[in-house]
């Protein structure tokens, strides 16, 4: 048995109190982000207990304190002791406050109670193999991944993985024909459509309650004529002659990657390019363990990989598949090219052609 490093085992448990400390403060985060605690502080300014009680809509006073007081032992609000106010600063803001900042998360603290909550489905698949059928292990899995990921989407998709494809930019300027495969509730379907007017979308997903919620976006965004949405698995789209096929961190989640692959190569129309954004991630295993393959390999482990399993086919890609692995999938479903287009901190871009 190995020696105990009684240094060793101090450094552990300092990191533990930090990652538990994290993990208690998600049910008073989601508490501050619904009350609008932290809008409150943004939009008026420093409060104290009191004053932000009544800012947020007549709130009470010692919880709102005691709310106030976690949120400053978190860092993510700032007191000052002589005056007994707090406030949000600048920085805390664009991840609590901004709804469009690049680093917006009030959707992975949704997230992260999503995935508690189907714990126990998650628990049963371990002993079975079995998999959880995707929006079936918490109330709303399928809006928290909506929430989480479209931050990204916003300051992403128009400004800089679209324009790092090969010519794709100029069709979607002039008028194309573009699937989004795997579109959840809609954001990023929405965002290319209002961002290219000349051309025309169509969303595919198969869960239909998260393709019924993209469809009240449209309405919401005034785009109907040029955007619908359609109940319909990667495979099994009818419609082809697509110009541009775009696969928003989806094809990991897929049972039948290669099938996609296949498919996808059918539905589009010569000289047509498949868009993939999938997680950041290394080849090797070891190349994953850091903070970001933390978070991608936790929600893998309880959303990703069941997911897949309970598909047919069941590859279990999961979500830090990596290069090396997802470009096999794609040639194999008949792509002769391809390559990474452009990266960012949690997601990289591949750019396939036939």
């Amino acid at each position: 048995m190995a020696q105990l490093d009684e240094s060793k085992l101090h450094e552990f448990v300092g990191k533990m109190l930090g990652d538990l400390g994290g993990a208690f403060s998600v049910p008073t985060v989601r508490l501050g982000l619904r009350l609008g605690l932290f809008d409150a502080l943004h939009d008026g300014g420093p409060a104290t207990a009191g004053e932000l009680a009544k800012r947020a809509g007549g709130l009470t006073e010692r919880y709102v304190r005691e709310w106030a007081l976690a949120q400053a032992a978190n860092g993510y609000l700032a007191y000052d002791g002589a005056s007994e106010k707090f406030s949000l600063p600048p920085e805390q803001a664009m991840v609590f406050a901004v709804k469009d900042s690049p680093v917006y998360l009030a959707g992975a603290f949704d997230l992260v109670a999503a995935m508690i909550e189907g714990e126990q489905k998650v628990e049963h698949s371990f002993r079975t193999g079995s998999g959880v059928r995707w929006g079936d292990s918490a109330g709303c899995l399928f809006c928290a991944t909506g929430a989480f990921f479209r931050p990204g989407y916003v300051n992403n998709i128009v400004q800089n993985w679209l324009p790092a494809l090969d010519g794709v930019a100029e069709k979607l300027k002039s008028g194309a024909k573009i699937a989004d495969v795997g579109c959840g509730v809609g954001f990023s379907t929405l965002l290319m459509a209002q961002a290219f007017p000349n051309s025309r979308f169509i969303g595919y997903d198969f869960h239909a309650p998260s393709v019924e919620e993209a469809r009240r976006h449209a309405l919401a965004h005034e785009v109907g004529d040029r955007v619908g949405f359609e109940v319909a698995s990667a495979k099994d789209i009818e419609e082809d002659d697509f110009d541009l096929v775009t696969s928003f961190d989806c094809l990991h989640d897929m049972g039948d990657p290669r099938g996609c692959a296949s498919h996808m190569k059918r539905v589009l129309k010569p000289g047509g390019t498949w868009m993939i954004v999938e997680p950041i991630a290394g080849d090797h295993p070891e190349d994953n363990l850091n903070p970001v393959g933390r978070l991608y390999y936790n929600a893998s482990t309880m959303i990703c990989v069941p997911t897949s399993l309970d598909q047919e086919v069941a590859e279990g890609l999961g979500a830090q598949a990596g290069q090396a692995k997802l470009t096999e999938v794609i040639r194999e479903g008949g792509f002769s090219q391809v390559r990474r287009a452009t990266e960012g901190p949690f997601n990289m871009v591949l750019e396939a052609r036939a």
